[in-house]
């Protein structure tokens, strides 16, 4: 395994991690990425050669969204033949809605696309942001047999390496700011960088296919004890959406109150997904389980299984913009497409 000649694109989406502190005023600011090197000596240590391609106006990951992630994957699309890995330099609090939504958007990926940020400034005394960047480039860089270590959209953060669409941020104030509850690191960093093989994707042989067209009319609910019919009938206006993802409780349970049940089914008999998620961090639903979901599983509410709550909105995004029937939808959106679930 070695990380000899790979050469690694690496594009600056914004964030945290792209910010130095001015000096005299004491205020981040971003800098630019054409001088990585001199903010990152160490960069070039390493075996491999690395290029830059920066957004043109930097984005708070708090105002990312579909527009811009269809701008990261043509990036991605147009310099897939000159390069062996992309790492993305991107805001932490949307990064695994983002890093989902890249890997339902590259069918047949075959090259690592690596996300990492920080949670502090990369000029800050005690910063996290070197070590996610080098060794999200190291781990994007690996080879064997000449063939890229990682096949698959990855998220790295604090000496692990995820699978991007199984993880959720989970701290704001610790630099171990990500988990994936239900699924194994696929590489750890210490002494030595550590690869799970029997966790990475291993992809269909066939040309990559980028994915551009999003459908993002739809609606996240997350019940809760106590919520009324007024807010519910508000809210599925089925007009306003054409998916729908409800967080419920444990293994997917709800209220079994019959204007609830109605209300879900006015929504299911339109035509329109409707996706159960557990509110849990880890586990899945299991509909049919208890009672209190035996509803949900009779009038055709999809299962989201083990599935994140990030990726089940990107799944649905994606779906959505490809033309199924509803039988097809509710096959596809259950079966693992980009090992998003168990």
């Amino acid at each position: 395994m070695t990380s000899q000649t790979s050469t690694i694109l690496l594009i600056y989406t914004g964030g945290t991690i792209g910010m130095i502190k001015d000096s005299e005023t004491g205020s981040l600011k971003n800098f630019n990425f054409n001088d990585l090197l001199k903010h990152i000596p160490e960069l070039n240590l390493l075996d491999c050669s690395i290029d830059t391609q920066s957004f043109e106006a930097p984005i708070d990951s708090s105002n990312m969204g579909p527009m811009y992630w269809q701008q990261l994957v043509t990036i991605i699309e147009n310099q897939y033949n000159y390069f062996d890995g992309f790492v993305v330099l991107h805001g932490s609090d949307t990064m695994s809605y983002t890093a989902s939504a890249v890997s339902f958007m590259l069918e047949n990926l075959s090259k690592p696309v690596i996300f990492t940020g920080s949670q502090l400034p990369i000029g800050d005394l005690r910063t996290d942001a070197k070590e996610n960047l080098i060794t999200s480039i190291q781990l994007a860089a690996l080879k064997q047999d000449n063939s890229p270590v990682i096949k698959e959209v990855g998220l790295y953060f604090e000496y692990k390496l995820y699978r991007a669409n199984r993880t959720t941020k989970i701290n704001a104030a610790h630099f171990e700011a990500f988990a994936s509850l239900n699924y194994p690191p696929l590489a750890q960093s210490g002494v030595n960088l550590s690869v799970d093989y029997n966790a990475l994707l291993v992809p269909q042989k066939k040309p990559l296919v980028v994915h551009k067209a999003l459908e993002s009319k739809i609606l996240l609910v997350k019940i809760f004890p106590g919520i009324t019919q007024q807010t519910v009938t508000h809210l599925f206006n089925t007009a306003l959406f054409k998916g729908l993802v409800i967080e419920t409780y444990g293994t997917g349970n709800t209220t079994t109150q019959n204007w609830f049940i109605a209300a879900i089914k006015k929504v299911v008999d339109q035509g329109i997904p409707v996706i159960n998620v557990t509110q849990c961090s880890g586990g899945s639903v299991v509909m049919g389980h208890y009672q209190t979901s035996v509803a949900l599983k009779n009038m055709g509410v999809i299962s989201g299984k083990d599935i994140t709550t990030e990726a089940a909105l990107t799944k649905l995004m994606y779906l959505l913009a490809r033309d199924t029937s509803s039988q097809d939808f509710k096959t596809l959106f259950e079966t693992p497409l980009r090992g998003e679930m168990s």
